[in-house]
């Protein structure tokens, strides 16, 4: 045992043997963790023990009241970590003995209410985590002589009013941590002599009203964030002499009304947070020098009217959001000069009318989000000039009439969402251009009347989604020319009443919707070569009245939704060649007399939904060869009068549900033999 250098008792509450091991056994100990060890294995590890060596000690989530007196012989320590010691009543002041000491964590340590002044003894300290110490009102004077501090967590100190004057003097500091400290209202002008300090987080410190002038001189400084500091109404001007800051987070700053004029000297600026800021109604014309800017957040600055012209001159930016400025009535046309913007986002801007034709000048625009811009009217023709773009988001612009032809040359678009469009007529021949395109989103334009002919030439096209096209009443026969399309979403066309035969081109299909088609008489005989089509949604096809015989010829089917075809009357017998075929579902189809022999045969099926089938009279004998059926439904079938002897062959059943057949007299014997049930 003289030799052992790491040991660990983690949730240690009893060990008789431990009292056998003399001191000498713990002299060469290095590393010993007793985390949520109890209080006695923790007076039995450190009390009276030789532990001259030790460097690493956990006492994390120990129920102790206080700290063993022997532990501050540890003159070799560099690490303590007393973190969510709950019933610690306090830190001794022998702390100060700890020469060593590089780390302390007392973070959740919720029960003492200050630390000793002899905290300030501790010369190798670099870290001292004090998150969530939510009874600490105040810290002592003598912090400000730790020469060697890099690192002070105060996250969450909820009781702490201010920060002595003396931290000023904390000369190797580099992060400095107040966020959450919801009772400071203000800060030392002291904070400005910490010269290396490179990150300042003063997030959710909601009484906070102003910073001192000061803060200017951090020369180091490269993050600063005041992100929910609701109570904060402006910036010191001073803050433009910060020329290392690359991070500026002033993220729901409510009262902030304005940014100071020389806000445009920080060089070094690489992101700019300013979302939900709703009383911020301008941004001075010095923001276009921030010539390193990459990153700008204005979301939801709902008082925001208008950027100024300057913002053209943001050569560097790659990212502008200005999602839900509902204020914002016009960009500036300088906005065509930012070459490196690749990501732009209007989201929600509802009285935005027009987009300026400088627009087309993006170069390096890639994506480009006007959803819910419902008071835009039309595109300008130059956004054809946006050669790099790979997102069109105009999702909700419900005043779109047209789309510009110009929009068949966006070369590189490969997402188009013109979700809710309601006023969108039709579609431009020039779209057939879009090489690139992979999904192209028309759900619910409920004026939409007809596709153009040229939309069979998006060979790249991958998934295409027509849902609620309530005014659409057929597809070109160019649709089968698809050959990429995986997925077609025609769910709520209720004025289809056909399908081109051409559909069965369509090679690649895996997902077919037709729900609530309630027009759609018929399938064409085309549909069985969809040889990849794995699912089939036919759900309330009212007026579908049999499926074509050539539906067994989809050998890749694994899921079949026929609930509420309320017209259907028979399946073909072709339905038997469905091999993997898993779900077939034909509740409420209340016509539906019988199901052909041939349903037998199918080898993969797990669930069959018969529920309201009150047409159906009896089962085939052959249902019994269902041998991985493991759920039937035939609940509200109320004229089955009986089931067939040979369900109790059904080896892998397990849920059988006979709910409201009230006509049902008597279950056959076999079903005893359902072992699985």
């Amino acid at each position: 045992m003289e030799d052992l250098e790491g040991m660990s008792l983690k949730k240690c509450v009893k060990l008789p043997t431990l009292s056998q091991i003399s001191s000498k056994g713990f002299h060469n100990l290095r590393l010993l963790d007793l985390t949520k060890a109890s209080p006695i294995i923790v007076e039995k590890c450190i009390q009276g023990r030789n532990l001259n060596n030790l460097k690493w000690l956990c006492l994390k989530k120990c129920m102790i009241q206080k700290l063993p007196n022997n532990l501050f012989n540890c003159l070799q320590l560099q690490v303590l970590d007393l973190a969510q010691c709950q019933t610690l009543e306090k830190i001794p002041s022998s702390i100060g003995q700890l020469n060593a000491l590089q780390e302390l964590d007392v973070s959740g340590c919720s029960s003492w209410k200050k630390l000793p002044s002899s905290i300030g003894q501790l010369k190798a300290l670099q870290k001292l985590r004090l998150s969530g110490c939510s009874n600490l009102k105040e810290l002592p004077s003598s912090i400000g002589k730790l020469n060697a501090f890099q690192k002070l967590d105060l996250l969450e100190c909820s009781n702490l009013k201010e920060l002595p004057s003396s931290i000023g003097q904390l000369n190797a500091l580099q992060k400095l941590d107040i966020s959450g400290c919801c009772n400071l209202k203000e800060l030392p002008s002291s904070i400005g002599q910490l010269n290396a300090l490179q990150k300042l987080d003063l997030s959710e410190c909601s009484n906070l009203k102003e910073l001192p002038s000061s803060i200017g001189q951090l020369n180091a400084l490269q993050k600063l964030d005041l992100s929910e500091c609701s109570n904060l109404k402006e910036l010191p001007s001073s803050i433009s002499q910060l020329n290392a800051l690359q991070k500026l987070d002033l993220l729901e700053c409510f009262n902030l009304k304005e940014l100071p004029s020389f806000i445009g000297q920080l060089n070094a600026l690489q992101k700019l947070y300013l979302s939900e800021c709703s009383n911020l109604k301008e941004l001075p014309s010095s923001i276009g020098q921030l010539n390193a800017l990459q990153y700008f957040d204005l979301r939801g600055c709902s008082n925001l009217k208008e950027l100024p012209s300057s913002i053209g001159q943001l050569n560097a930016l790659q990212k502008l959001y200005l999602s839900g400025c509902f204020n914002l009535k016009e960009l500036p046309s300088s906005i065509g000069q930012l070459n490196a913007l690749q990501k732009f986002y209007l989201s929600g801007c509802s009285n935005l009318k027009e987009l300026p034709s400088s627009i087309g000048q993006l170069n390096a625009l890639q994506d480009f989000d006007l959803w819910w811009c419902y008071n835009l009217k039309e595109l300008p023709s130059s956004i054809g000039q946006l050669n790099a773009l790979q997102k069109l988001d105009l999702w909700w612009c419900s005043n779109l009439k047209e789309l510009p032809s110009s929009i068949g040359q966006l070369n590189a678009l490969q997402k188009l969402d013109l979700w809710r469009c309601s006023n969108l007529k039709e579609l431009p021949s020039s779209i057939g251009q879009l090489n690139a395109l992979q999904k192209l989103y028309l759900s619910e334009c409920s004026n939409l009347k007809e596709l153009p002919f040229s939309i069979g030439q998006l060979n790249a096209l991958q998934y295409f989604d027509l849902r609620g096209c309530s005014n659409l009443k057929e597809l070109p026969s160019s649709i089968g020319q698809l050959n990429a399309l995986q997925e077609f979403n025609l769910r709520g066309c209720s004025n289809l009443k056909e399908l081109p035969s051409s559909i069965g081109q369509l090679n690649a299909l895996q997902k077919l919707d037709l729900w609530q088609c309630s027009n759609l008489k018929e399938l064409p005989s085309s549909i069985g070569q969809l040889n990849a089509l794995q699912k089939l949604d036919l759900w309330r096809c009212c007026n579908l009245k049999e499926l074509p015989s050539s539906i067994g010829q989809l050998n890749a089917l694994q899921k079949l939704y026929l609930s509420e075809c309320s017209n259907l009357k028979e399946l073909p017998s072709s339905i038997g060649q469905l091999n993997a075929l898993q779900k077939l579902y034909l509740s409420e189809c209340f016509n539906l007399k019988e199901l052909p022999s041939s349903i037998g045969q199918l080898n993969a099926l797990q669930e069959l939904d018969l529920l309201g089938c009150c047409s159906l009279k009896e089962l085939p004998s052959t249902i019994g060869q269902l041998n991985t059926l493991e759920q039937l439904v035939l609940s509200r079938c109320f004229n089955l009068k009986e089931l067939p002897s040979s369900i109790g062959q059904l080896n892998a059943l397990q849920e059988l549900d006979l709910l409201g057949c009230c006509n049902l007299k008597e279950l056959p014997s076999c079903i005893g033999q359902l072992n699985t049930l």
